[in-house]
């Protein structure tokens, strides 16, 4: 028998269109949100009352998210907060580690930022199109960015290079995501597609295909060794 879902809570939780949200990963409790009333709300999980409201933007709130401590927020609006991107900022991660966060903007370039010293300490090319969204690898090692180029870039943050990229995508990518304890990518793009990735080279191993009413599953494994 499935398993069904149910609704456990429903709230308004801005005076306009909600655009992103992010979940606080070490206590669990915390949710943040970012609109089209410029505005970043904070949550706590469960109430239906914002515990705060921090103002100040004067477009839409296009991505957020939490530091590893749960401390500091992040919020990318579509015009450029940051000194050096030439267009929005789109995607807004911080490092699981140190004082470091990235940023991807629709002039095609993925940003690392050093949050003591205030700048940019490396520039990231490679996308033809936007960067949407970004992920930092659990071990701290990688940064992954997906764009409205259909595609998804691996970039080594020592070597300061690009490693991999994925082009099974035909839409642009949405949303991406790590497994916490196994080496496996998740992909989302629009419409209708999830893909979860092994990362590695030989992704030509197709090992499952299942294609429902509105979605596509696509699961690809291959050697991590082989590919670097």
């Amino acid at each position: 028998m499935a398993k069904r879902g149910y609704k456990l809570q429903e709230f308004v939780a801005h005076s306009a269109d909600v655009n992103c949200l992010a979940m606080g990963k070490k206590a669990c409790r915390l949710l943040i949100t970012g609109g089209d009333d410029y505005k970043v709300n904070l949550w706590a999980i469960g109430k239906p009352t914002s515990l705060m409201s921090l103002c100040g933007h004067t477009s839409s709130v296009e991505s957020v998210a939490f530091d590893s401590g749960e401390v500091l927020v992040l919020a990318g609006v579509v015009v450029r907060g940051l000194t050096g991107h030439r267009s929005n900022c789109t995607a807004v991660e911080f490092h699981p580690f140190g004082e470091f966060f990235a940023s991807g903007s629709m002039d095609t370039n993925l940003k690392i930022w050093d949050i003591r010293k205030k700048g940019c300490t490396h520039t990231y090319k490679g996308h033809t199109r936007g960067i949407s969204t970004i992920r930092f690898t659990p071990d701290g090692r990688w940064v992954v960015s997906g764009g409205f180029d259909n595609v998804v870039k691996v970039w080594d943050l020592t070597a300061g290079k690009l490693l991999h990229d994925f082009k099974f995508h035909e839409g642009h990518i949405r949303s991406i995501d790590f497994h916490p304890l196994e080496f496996l990518l998740a992909t989302g793009e629009y419409p209708a597609s999830i893909s979860a990735t092994a990362l590695g080279v030989a992704f030509e191993s197709l090992v499952m295909n299942m294609i429902g009413i509105c979605s596509f599953l696509y699961l690809f494994i291959s050697c991590l060794k082989s590919l670097f």
